[in-house]
């Protein structure tokens, strides 16, 4: 069951993931300071990897010098990668609080078959207690009921 909810839950993430690289595209056309320091640094960055990985790949050495990508560009990667860094930090972030709320709802299902078995404990050692001053109880009274036998007899003769 829980593998179709898991899917959907990614594909969820996945369409969330196009309007927050759109808003963050509109945020970095309209201000420069976030297209300047936020937007386009990963963009370029990426670039640069994703250039040299292609030329690892070919089996040629690393690119000295790597044409940065037009502002336009950058700004439309630097959109979508942060866009898909939103989405993933707020799937991980669901995760997280997903794995926290089940280690303590386990935590707690534990804690209460402890109280249980400490409370079944208890009683046993309560009912031994019992057990052990009717078994006394029982022992005096075939006591006294001998007694009064004798007594009994002793009367007839």
């Amino acid at each position: 069951m829980p593998f179709p909810i898991v899917k959907l839950g990614y594909l969820v993430l996945k369409q969330l993931s196009k309007p927050a690289a759109n808003y963050i595209k509109r945020i970095a056309k309209s201000k420069v300071f976030f297209r300047k320091y936020i937007c386009m640094p990963p963009a370029q960055l990426y670039n640069r990897y994703e250039f040299n990985h292609r030329l690892k790949t070919l089996g040629l050495q690393k690119a000295k010098n790597i044409e940065p990508l037009s502002e336009k560009d950058a700004i439309e990667l630097g959109g979508e990668i942060l866009g898909e860094v939103l989405v993933f930090t707020f799937g991980a972030t669901i995760l997280i609080w997903e794995y926290s709320r089940s280690a303590k709802k386990e935590q707690a299902k534990e804690e209460k078959a402890k109280s249980d078995f400490r409370r079944l404990n208890d009683k046993v050692a309560e009912l031994t207690t019992i057990c052990g001053i009717q078994k006394a109880q029982i022992f005096n009274l075939q006591t006294d009921m001998e007694t009064l036998l004798k007594k009994s007899k002793e009367m007839k003769k």
